[in-house]
């Protein structure tokens, strides 16, 4: 489910006139009973909203004193969260004749007009404090207190994310419960700013709008609502005439395709980039160590060991954390099964949470392929928000390709890795020619449009791509160089640049000279390790293959790659960036 947890105002909005409807308190108990978690947000104290609402049980916490103090039904357990009101505060809002005066833990509380005399204490005294109006209510808090504050702090104790709260409220102070939650709602009483703010507008007013919202989570977790905010759209790119291309933060599958080296990891980056700074939670399902330096992001996994099932367990627990689960540690035949067992917990977490709020899933062919049984149980009818990156859209299971919405191919021969989706609507263009470096074709599945091409949006993460996998990873059979001399009677497998080096040193000088003579090595590397720079470098020392003997060349290509990538005791390694001569590797 994606909202899984529903945030309500207590009066005028739960409650009218005080008090809380029957049919409203079933409402409740049925979204209750889906699973969904109930918090209670109001300007009220604790011992006050006692005495005028018997049914507190219902709420997993009480968020009171408008955001200043936490309270959980189930314990009795009270947190104060915010300073006390200042007693000199106090006595001369007593001194000013001020009433009715309601003090509590952190709030001090009175009606209109007496805002006016509650401001000029504020300034003569020169304290912090800030002035908040719920109608006629006049509420006085420490400055940065207010329902969303108390509201994140619930979440936190409930592990659950802002992403997956919807809100609803009536009034003045609940602007802030609104902005917080991926999903807001004004009832039809609210005040007309918090209607144009709010996503949408019950038809109900008080608290038969609140089960209206109840009613909309238990049949459809406002699937049909949207609730997409403008700054929260991700951004694709830009169409030829400068109209920007872009796709709801939460719901669409998307496929990225395109050869090595096309710019795949481009447009992924781009996206989860973008992700991370609206603070939405991602999970990389990463096979060949591409993604482990994308910046505060955990990563698990090595090449020499496949992340452990609780530390990924532990990391997913924690909303504001995002991962990238390194499978290079794990046997390539292995992988597979692997990632099913990965996705499938992902899933039943989302199930519960909402959580992981996007997955990607890199080298998706290769994990999910068309002959593999257990994908229609990994991916289930609800799979959503998830980015699958392949070569090979047509290896891809009958499973995936049914569920993407979103396609885009890069690199050569875009429309013929769009067609091999099978999709009914045809591409209009017979032509298909490659694309430039930065640019896409785009499908949007159901738009009834035909294919257009745009500028992929550029991120501004700067990270070396590739360079833990080519070092010291496992690539596959496919990929690896192998030493066979000039009659293929020796077949020494170099699966990474660390055995390349080792194996090179190793190998007889007439099985060097020939695969050098035969330019094999830069073929290699620019094909299978993307790095067009040191391929043109290698190139060079191939030119002069007849004139420098086996030992001159063996240096000359060990230098070139420990320029690039630094070699340690125990291997080669990625070099630090700041040590990388003249660019880095090319995008895949």
């Amino acid at each position: 489910m994606r909202y899984a947890v529903l945030a309500t105002d207590y009066d005028g909005t739960l409650a009218e006139h005080g008090s809380v409807a029957s049919a409203t308190s079933d409402a409740l108990r049925e979204l209750a009973y889906t699973g969904r978690r109930l918090l209670l947000v109001t300007g009220r104290q604790l011992d006050d909203l006692r005495r005028v609402f018997s049914e507190l049980e219902l709420f997993d916490w009480l968020v009171v004193e408008n955001g200043a103090v936490l309270h959980r039904p189930s314990t009795g357990e009270t947190r104060v969260l915010s300073a006390p009101p200042p007693a000199r505060f106090v006595a001369e809002l007593k001194q000013r004749g001020v009433a009715p005066l309601a003090v509590g833990e952190s709030i001090v509380a009175t009606w209109h007009p007496n805002e006016q005399i509650a401001l000029d204490v504020i300034r003569d005294l020169g304290l912090e404090l800030q002035v908040i109006f719920n109608k006629g209510a006049v509420m006085v808090l420490p400055a940065g207190v207010n329902k969303a504050t108390g509201v994140t702090q619930a979440l936190k104790e409930l592990g659950l994310s802002a992403h997956n709260l919807a809100a609803i409220g009536d009034a003045e102070n609940d602007h802030a419960l609104l902005e917080l939650a991926e999903c807001s709602a004004a009832v039809a009483n609210a005040v007309p700013m918090l209607k144009q703010r709010a996503d949408m507008v019950m038809h109900g007013d008080h608290g038969a709008g609140v089960a209206e919202l109840c009613e909309l989570l238990i049949g459809s977790d406002l699937d049909e609502i949207g609730c997409v905010r403008e700054e929260r759209l991700l951004v694709l790119g830009t169409r030829a005439d400068g109209r920007r291309v872009t796709i709801p933060p939460v719901g669409p599958n998307l496929l990225i395709a395109g050869s090595s080296g096309s710019g795949k990891s481009t447009l992924a980056t781009s996206l989860l980039e973008q992700l991370l700074a609206h603070g939405y939670q991602c999970c990389v399902i990463d096979p060949e160590g591409d993604y482990g330096d994308l910046p505060e992001v955990i990563a698990l996994g090595s090449a020499k060991q496949a992340p452990e099932s609780n530390a990924i367990a532990s990391a997913l627990d924690q909303p504001a954390t995002s991962m990238v689960l390194n499978l290079l540690g794990v046997k390539l035949a292995d992988r597979p099964q692997f990632a099913a067992g990965l996705l499938l917990k992902l899933q039943e977490m989302r199930a519960r949470t909402g959580r992981p709020h996007w997955i990607l899933v890199d080298e998706a062919h290769h994990l999910l392929p068309a002959d593999w049984q257990p994908a229609a149980e990994v991916l289930s009818e609800a799979t959503s928000s998830t980015i699958f990156v392949t070569v090979h859209p047509e290896r891809l299971s009958p499973v995936v390709l049914a569920k993407i919405d979103i396609a885009a191919a890069v690199g050569e021969q875009p429309r013929a890795r769009l067609e091999s989706l099978g999709w009914d609507a045809p591409i209009q263009s017979e032509q298909d020619a490659a694309l430039e470096s930065g640019e896409a074709l785009i499908w949007l599945r159901d738009a009834g449009e035909a294919p257009f091409q745009i500028s992929v949006r550029q991120g501004t993460i700067e990270r070396r791509r590739h360079l833990r996998k080519y070092a010291e990873g496992e690539l596959g059979e496919d990929r690896s160089f192998y030493f066979r001399g000039p009659h293929g009677r020796q077949n020494l497998r170099a699966q990474n640049l660390v055995l390349f080096v080792q194996i090179g040193d190793g190998v007889d000088d007439q099985t060097w000279q020939h695969h050098l003579r035969s330019g094999d090595y830069s073929q290699w590397i620019r094909e299978s390790i993307k790095d067009e720079e040191l391929a043109a470098h290698v190139r060079s020392v191939e030119h002069d293959a007849e004139r420098l003997d086996p030992r001159a060349s063996r240096d000359a290509i060990r230098r070139l790659i420990e320029a690039r990538y630094t070699l340690p005791a125990s291997g080669l390694a990625p070099s630090d960036p700041h040590r990388v001569p003249k660019g880095r590797p090319a995008e895949s």
